[in-house]
């Protein structure tokens, strides 16, 4: 693939794989090894680009840059973060739809490594399971925590809710700002995207969409 065209991907957001490309040996080394290689290999871009790492604000700044990329924002990476998702029986029937607005979203462009930031909104009807309601704050969590294309984290999420529910009835919208797109390229500041996936019911009925949608449009502020 000639760089131009690997370029065009990048710069249209084109989502090549709905897994995660890992490597085959991506779990072979311990975190504390990563840290350090990535320090290492830190330490010289930030000299390659001219900086001087003897000075006090810089010196500790390539250790930082890689606890954080291991531990923090590509902390979704490491198998061992994946949330339980533990489910219980429907005991109190409810068989309407569940709706978690809201849920921020902090994840990384995969084309660019610069931020995307925004809001999911997740829903789904019981097939006789509940699960709680931190865990699907969680799992958007985990799999944001990767570098990311939106359309993939979108389905991620669909995908491990609906395998630890057992149905397919789930739905996920994020509406997300790219730095990508706001602080370089065509520097729009104003523009997000907006990506849905809808499984089972939600898919099949127009009216049951549209339901879901309307609750997003709720002012659900609180001051506590």
């Amino acid at each position: 693939m000639c760089d131009k065209h690997i370029d065009e991907l990048a710069d249209e957001h084109i989502m090549t794989n709905l897994e995660t490309p890992l490597r085959a040996d991506a779990f072979d080394l311990a975190v504390d090894e990563k840290v350090k290689l990535i320090e290492d290999d830190f330490k010289k871009i930030m000299l390659t680009l001219g900086l001087d790492l003897t000075d006090d604000s810089l010196k500790g700044t390539p250790k930082r840059v890689a606890k954080m990329f291991v531990k923090e924002i590509f902390g979704g990476l490491l198998p061992e973060n994946r949330p339980g998702m533990s489910t219980f029986e429907n005991k109190y029937n409810y068989n309407q739809m569940l709706v978690e607005k809201d849920i921020v979203v902090y994840s990384t462009c995969e084309h660019h490594f610069l931020p995307i930031v925004g809001r999911a909104h997740v829903a789904y009807i019981s097939k006789g399971r509940v699960i709680g309601l931190s865990k699907m704050n969680r799992i958007v969590d985990y799999f944001a925590k990767r570098p990311q294309v939106q359309e993939r984290l979108t389905m991620q999420v669909v995908k491990a809710l609906q395998d630890a529910l057992g149905t397919e009835d789930v739905a996920c919208v994020i509406d997300a700002k790219h730095l990508c797109v706001n602080s370089r390229g065509i520097r729009d500041i104003e523009s997000s995207t907006v990506t849905a996936e809808y499984g089972g019911q939600f898919k099949k009925d127009e009216n049951l969409r549209k339901e879901f949608l309307s609750y997003l449009r709720l002012n659900t502020t609180f001051n506590v």
